[in-house]
């Protein structure tokens, strides 16, 4: 399959579906909704709703039956980012090669913005677990899902022990607890979450979520190496943030050899997970390929 071509089409769906739940949205203050829309729409790669749709499609599902929950995971991605980028917090000037959303709006709209991201989110899962013919214990669960992956033992309890680790020397264990709360959490959340609404029987959604795990993890560290090896062109931040940020990291830890090598690993576990599954579930191999293989080419 063309995964370049997947990923396009998809993500067209994506923000199709995003740009008419907020213009549909009347009633909110236009300079909020403007700012929201800046950072939803900056260009990101909509790994976390592809993922849920990708899921979905792999154990049967139509996307649309996924879509507002994918929605929902990139709504709530782009507030963890506009957040993360504040001054109190990474104190970042770009973010995917723009100015980030609080040197466009200011400090006070852009904690703003997030907070109307991250509130929209639920209230549009909340209005597809409401539709008809939406099995409605199905997604309370993905709802769950979210929830669990973006809060306190997820992706804010990991930018919580983020920040704590700043002063200490990186260990392995210490980057592992930070990175799959961090960002793994979310991206295990958005595969459990097309598993959750796409209908999967017990067996596939434990695969399914050895796979969400491996490739959620993965992503991370990647995103360590490029930190150091990428640049603008490649990440749309300056390279070596995370250096001057005294951050708790893979290379900081383990050396950029050792870290490279666990990428692979992690690569081969997300598709050994996928064993049994058949050729529908082709794009979620391509992802898992993808994220890895853009930071770390595969051995030749």
């Amino acid at each position: 399959m063309n995964l370049e071509q997947y990923l396009e089409q998809r993500c067209k769906l994506v923000d199709q579906t995003l740009k008419q739940l907020l213009t549909d949205h009347d009633a909110a203050p236009r300079t909020l909704n403007k700012a929201m829309q800046y950072s939803l729409f900056s260009g990101g790669k909509r790994i976390r709703p592809i993922l849920a749709l990708a899921t979905g499609e792999a154990v049967g599902a139509r996307p649309t039956r996924i879509l507002p929950f994918a929605c929902a995971l990139e709504m709530i991605h782009s507030y963890s980012l506009v957040h993360d980028d504040l001054p109190a917090m990474d104190d970042d000037d770009l973010r995917r090669g723009k100015p980030t959303n609080h040197k466009v709006f200011g400090e006070a709209m852009a904690i703003l913005a997030g907070d109307g991201l991250l509130t929209e989110a639920f209230r549009i899962m909340a209005q597809g677990a409401l539709r008809r013919g939406q099995n409605r214990t199905a997604a309370l669960q993905a709802i769950w899902e979210v929830a669990a992956g973006a809060g306190m033992a997820g992706m804010v309890g990991g930018q919580v022990a983020d920040i704590e680790a700043e002063q200490k020397k990186p260990t392995r264990k210490i980057v592992e607890y930070i990175h799959t709360r961090k960002t793994g959490a979310l991206l295990r959340a958005s595969v459990r979450v097309g598993a959750r609404v796409g209908g999967a029987t017990s067996r596939q959604f434990a695969q399914l979520d050895t796979y969400g795990t491996a490739v959620g993890l993965a992503f991370q560290v990647t995103d360590d190496i490029l930190d150091i090896e990428g640049g603008i062109e490649k990440t749309g931040k300056r390279a070596g943030r995370d250096a001057e940020l005294n951050k708790a990291t893979y290379p900081a830890a383990l050396g950029m050899k050792k870290t490279k090598q666990y990428a692979r690993e992690l690569r081969d576990e997300a598709l050994i997970a996928l064993k049994t599954f058949g050729p529908k579930a082709e794009p979620l191999r391509q992802i898992a390929l993808f994220v890895v293989e853009r930071a770390v080419p595969s051995e030749t």
